[in-house]
C-alpha cells in the first residue's frame, strides 16, 4: 500500500466518532433470508449496534429517573417541611398533590411538542422547568415557593413520560426493542428508591438539590445522542434521517432496509394523520379503547400514588417506629417485579 493510500485511510478514520473505534466493532456477520422464493443475504447488525443504542436509552433514562425521584419525594420530606415552613397536614397535601397537575398539563402538551421541536427538544424544554423548580423547593421560604416548585416539576415529568418511551421505541432495533422499553419503568423505581435512600441522611432542601442531579445529566447527555431517526423522517429531513439511522446501528451497517421500511411507514402515517375525535365513537373501536382507559383508570383507582407521596405518615400511623427504614423496604419490594421483567 502506497504512502497516498494510507494518508487517506488514515484521513477517513479520523472522521469517524471516537466511540466507533476498534476493530470488534467492525465484525459482522451475514445471514440469508428467503423472500419469495429468492434468496438474500442481508447484513446483521454489529454489536457496535447495540451498544450504541443501549447508551442513548441510558442517558434519556435519567428523565423517569427524574420522575421517579418527584413521586417519591414529599414521602421522606413530610416531617421536615411541615415543621420548618409551619404547614398544615392540608397545605402539605395540596404541594404533594400539584405533580399530578403538573403532570397532567405536561402529558396534554407532550406530543404536539415531541412533533413540533423533536424528541430531544421536548425533553430538553422538560429538563427546564424541573431544574428550575427542584432549585425553588430548595429555597423555598414559604408554601408558594413549595407550590410553584412543585408544579413544575410535575410539568416536566409529564412531558418526560410521554417522550422517553417514544424516544426508546423510536431509535430500538426489533429484537431490542421489548428488552429496552422496560427501562423506562425500571428507570421510574430506582428513582423511587434513591430518593427514599438519601431521604434518610440528608435535609429536605438538600434533597431537593439533588432532583437536579438526573435532569442535569440529561441536558447534557441530549447533545451527545442523535435524534429519533424516525420522527427525522416524519418532517422530511431525509439527510439527517439516514446519518442518525447510521449512526445508531453502526457506520458498517447496512442501514438501507430499514431506512426505506421507515420511509414506508412515516408516507403511510402522513396519509392517515386526518383522525377525528368522533372516529373513536365508531363500534370497532369501542372495545380497546374501553380496555385502554378501563386499565389506566383502575390503576389510579387503586391509590398507589397516594401510598408513594406519604409512606411515610401511614407506616408511622401504623406503629412502626423506623418509617424512612420501612418506606426503602416498600421501594425494594416495588422494584422487584420490574427487574424480574426486565431479566
Amino acid at each position: 500500500m502506497s504512502f497516498n493510500e494510507n494518508l487517506e485511510t488514515g484521513t477517513r478514520d479520523l472522521r469517524r466518532p471516537l466511540l466507533h473505534k476498534g476493530s470488534w466493532y467492525s465484525s459482522s456477520s451475514r445471514s440469508i433470508i428467503e423472500r419469495g422464493g429468492s434468496s438474500q443475504i442481508v447484513p446483521e447488525a454489529p454489536k457496535e449496534s447495540a451498544v450504541i443504542v443501549v447508551f442513548c436509552t441510558l442517558i434519556v433514562a435519567l428523565g423517569p429517573l427524574q420522575y421517579g425521584f418527584t413521586n417519591g419525594y414529599s414521602s421522606p420530606t413530610e416531617d421536615g417541611i411541615m415543621s420548618d415552613l409551619s404547614l398544615t397536614i392540608s397545605q402539605f397535601s395540596l404541594f404533594g398533590s400539584l405533580s399530578n397537575v403538573g403532570a397532567m398539563i405536561g402529558a396534554l402538551v407532550s406530543g404536539i411538542m415531541a412533533d413540533y421541536i423533536g424528541r430531544k427538544g421536548a425533553l430538553l424544554v422538560a429538563s427546564i422547568p424541573n431544574i428550575l423548580g427542584w432549585v425553588a423547593i430548595s429555597f423555598a421560604k414559604s408554601s408558594l415557593f413549595l407550590y410553584i416548585g412543585r408544579l413544575l416539576t410535575g410539568f416536566g415529568v409529564g412531558v418526560i413520560s410521554f417522550t422517553v418511551p417514544v424516544y426508546i421505541a423510536e431509535i430500538a432495533p426489533k429484537h431490542l426493542r421489548g428488552s429496552l422499553g422496560t427501562i423506562n419503568m425500571l428507570s421510574v423505581t430506582i428513582g423511587i428508591f434513591i430518593v427514599y435512600l438519601l431521604g434518610m441522611f440528608i435535609s429536605w432542601r438538600h434533597l431537593a438539590l439533588a432532583g437536579v442531579v438526573p435532569c442535569s445529566l440529561l441536558v447534557l447527555g441530549l447533545f451527545v445522542i442523535p435524534e429519533a431517526p424516525r420522527w427525522l423522517a416524519k418532517i422530511g429531513k431525509d439527510s439527517d434521517f439516514e446519518a442518525s439511522l447510521q449512526t445508531l446501528r453502526g457506520f458498517d451497517s447496512d442501514v438501507s432496509l430499514e431506512a426505506f421500511e421507515i420511509r414506508t411507514a412515516m408516507e403511510a402515517n402522513n396519509q392517515d394523520d386526518r383522525f377525528k375525535l368522533s372516529e373513536l365513537c365508531q363500534r370497532r373501536y369501542a372495545f380497546p379503547f374501553t380496555i385502554g382507559i378501563g386499565l389506566l383508570v383502575l390503576q389510579q383507582l387503586t391509590g398507589v400514588s397516594g401510598v408513594m407521596f406519604y409512606n411515610s405518615s401511614i407506616f408511622e400511623a401504623a406503629g412502626i417506629t423506623s418509617a424512612n427504614a420501612a418506606s426503602l423496604g416498600l421501594a425494594v419490594v416495588q422494584k422487584k417485579p420490574v427487574d424480574v421483567l426486565f431479566s
